[in-house]
């Protein structure tokens, strides 16, 4: 069944729409946990936009195994994704940096509080975001250190390759994730692919690990693939970012996700002009690719990839 959240007048007669789908037994016989599945916050990042359709898809294909709720909310930016805008069009501001919101406030801080009311009791929100068109990040969830101990057993069954545990300083206390889980309602944050790109290997591993996240809060009781045990940092000293010493053309040698070794070659920065190989970017230390330079022109300083110290087995 497919509602409004939240509805505003625009100019010209048109209207914002913030719309979901939720999906919920047939046969009445549901449970009363929900899990909430959110993308689009940001106009340029459609990763998501694939796992609500697959999602649904697959829901649909076996709607008696449903026993609980699914909300399903492709675009809470719609403005955004309608004109390509990281942020929302006109106003200038990124969506995610307004939350909790307030219902009597203007019209951003409005749409955010009803977003934040609307998923306000979820078993578990899945907030789902791409880079930007500039890197590319394996399946990854990021964790609020103050909450790690509700969110990590949760990430764990999620399906990525990495969970990022971030110290609480790093943390924008305005974000759509922290609200939620400042009021109880545990949210994952996850990263993959690439802004404005789908990525549908990555679509697919994501809908794995929700149908297994259902199975395990009794949403699902049909049959679930086996999912990926993830690497989990929480030490910022385990990733070591690599940064341009120069400007040039980057072009990578290794693909995303590749476990390196010290020393070996990642990617070359080339001078089209000259034909010179302006330098050699090489792993650190050993580790895991997880981001990667998806766009090739770089300047000093601009980031080429991160690299994930992986334990020892």
């Amino acid at each position: 069944m497919i509602t409004t959240v939240a509805s505003l007048a625009l100019p010209v007669d048109e209207k914002l729409k913030i719309q979901k789908n939720r999906i919920q037994p047939e046969d009445g016989a549901d449970s009363p946990k929900r899990i909430s599945v959110v993308t689009g916050i940001h106009g340029d990042e459609l990763e998501g936009q694939y796992v609500c359709f697959e999602l649904i898809r697959r829901i649909n294909a076996q709607k008696e195994k449903l026993r609980g709720t699914v909300d399903i909310y492709p675009a809470l930016n719609p403005l955004g994704i309608d004109s390509i805008t990281r942020g929302i069009p006109a106003f200038e501001l990124d969506m995610n940096r307004l939350f909790p919101g307030d219902v009597k406030g203007n019209m951003t801080e409005y749409l955010a509080a009803r977003i934040v009311e609307d998923l306000a009791g979820s078993a578990v929100v899945l907030d789902i975001h791409a880079s930007n068109i500039y890197l590319t990040e394996i399946p990854q969830i990021r964790v609020n250190a103050l909450h790690e101990e509700q969110l990590l057993p949760l990430a764990k069954e999620a399906n990525v390759d990495f969970v990022w545990v971030h110290g609480a300083s790093t943390v924008l206390e305005s974000t759509l994730a922290y609200s939620l889980n400042s009021i109880g309602t545990p949210t994952l944050v996850v990263e993959m692919g690439v802004g404005m790109r789908i990525t549908r290997t990555y679509g697919d591993q994501m809908v794995v690990g929700i149908f297994n996240l259902m199975k395990k809060l009794g949403i699902w009781e049909g049959e679930t693939e086996k999912v990926r045990q993830p690497i989990v940092s929480n030490d910022s000293e385990d990733v070591a970012y690599l940064n341009a010493a120069t400007g040039g053309l980057f072009v990578p040698a290794v693909k995303h996700g590749a476990q390196l070794r010290k020393g070996e070659l990642i990617g070359e920065i080339l001078d089209p002009l000259s034909g010179n190989v302006r330098d050699e970017v090489r792993a650190p230390m050993d580790g895991m690719l997880f981001t990667i330079r998806e766009y090739p022109i770089v300047d000093e300083g601009s980031l080429i990839g991160r690299l994930l110290r992986v334990p020892s087995q």
